[in-house]
């Protein structure tokens, strides 16, 4: 029996097929409409409903590129099941670089969100009701905020041996044990009986092709895996990610200019000096240090620092020799994977 059309608002995709398709939202203050586009590729063979997002955040733009990549690498008549793809969920934040809505609520702590509440809360029920209710699995696509950057890693919450699985598979170099956040849409699907793979990477407002390339490839394997897609042209995983149960931010002691010494994805020994503050006089100077045996997943990008910013987020590894041969795994297959771009693959 042939499988029956998709429907999503008020439209259907038919099995074979493939559509973009705009959900209403809101309106701007001048009554320009404003809809978040979802495209959906309804394959003809039965399989299961996966969603990809990004763009929760307005300024991480990295998650954008990597869904243009994805669906330029996806044949419509080779999809089992069904893929949803939201290159932008937040479309305010995105026109105006800003990671917030212009109600400056955070949409990623505004779920499940209400359809009479805040324009945050309006859009996260949407979202929800349409997207989530709709799948049996997502991965969300993150950057870190403007003036940091991330070394590209997976989080998932503890205890979870099915987002572990899927996170060994997708072959990011990090795997980041983060706890569940009232308001997320990683805690409010979980609720629902929904996983998420929240993938981080990059800067807000930049794109960084090394990111953008363990993105793609990541995802690709996590179609394969679940038997959405072929095999053809998707390298398996080099290594094993290097699992990270805790971390924590290093911030900075003093005000000052900051010089940092080491890079994100550098593994890093206890008490091995990541950088120092000065003042502009060049009077004083204050190291930071590492506390314990980690790696640099995400750091600071702008010299000029406050007393208390984040500079350095370290995760603990447990040994320092494997943390390093993952890194090394990773740069290698980077290096030799192709682009996954312009020519269909699979």
């Amino acid at each position: 029996m042939p499988r029956a059309p998709f429907a999503i608002g008020e439209h259907s995709v038919a099995p074979g097929g493939r559509a973009t398709i705009d959900l209403p939202v809101s309106h701007l203050s001048d009554h320009t409409p404003v809809s978040m586009s979802v495209h959906v590729i309804h394959g003809k063979s039965d399989g299961p409903v996966v969603f990809i997002s990004a763009g929760i955040h307005g300024d991480e733009v990295i998650g954008v590129e990597i869904v243009r990549r994805l669906l330029r690498a996806t044949a419509r008549k080779a999809v089992k099941g069904t893929l949803i793809v939201i290159p932008i969920v937040n479309a305010f934040g995105f026109m105006n670089h800003s990671r917030y809505l212009p109600d400056r609520r955070d949409l990623n702590r505004s779920f499940p969100g209400s359809p009479a509440g805040s324009l945050a809360s309006r859009l996260a029920h949407l979202f929800l009701t349409e997207i989530v209710a709709r799948s049996d699995f997502g991965i969300d696509l993150h950057s870190a905020a403007v003036h940091r950057t991330n070394l590209p890693q997976i989080r998932i919450s503890p205890d979870n041996p099915v987002t572990m699985d899927l996170a060994q598979v997708f072959g990011a170099p990090v795997i980041l044990q983060s706890p569940l956040r009232d308001g997320s849409l990683r805690g409010t699907a979980k609720a629902m009986g929904k996983d998420i793979l929240l993938y981080e990477a990059g800067e807000g407002l930049r794109f960084d092709e090394h990111c953008v390339r363990v993105g793609v490839a990541g995802i690709l394997r996590i179609l394969r895996y679940r038997g959405m897609i072929g095999g053809r042209g998707i390298a398996a995983a080099q290594g094993t990610p290097q699992v990270c149960t805790s971390s924590k931010w290093l911030r900075a002691p003093s005000g000052g200019l900051l010089r940092t010494f080491r890079a994100d994805g550098d593994v890093v020994e206890k008490g091995a000096v990541l950088a120092a503050v000065s003042d502009p006089f060049g009077e004083e100077e204050q190291e930071i240090t590492a506390p314990f045996d980690g790696i640099i997943v995400g750091r600071a990008v702008m010299p000029v620092v406050n007393e208390g910013d984040a500079v350095f987020h370290l995760g603990r590894v447990a040994s320092l020799s494997r943390a390093e041969t993952t890194m090394d795994d990773v740069t290698t297959q980077m290096a030799d994977d192709p682009l996954f771009d312009e020519d269909e693959i699979i």
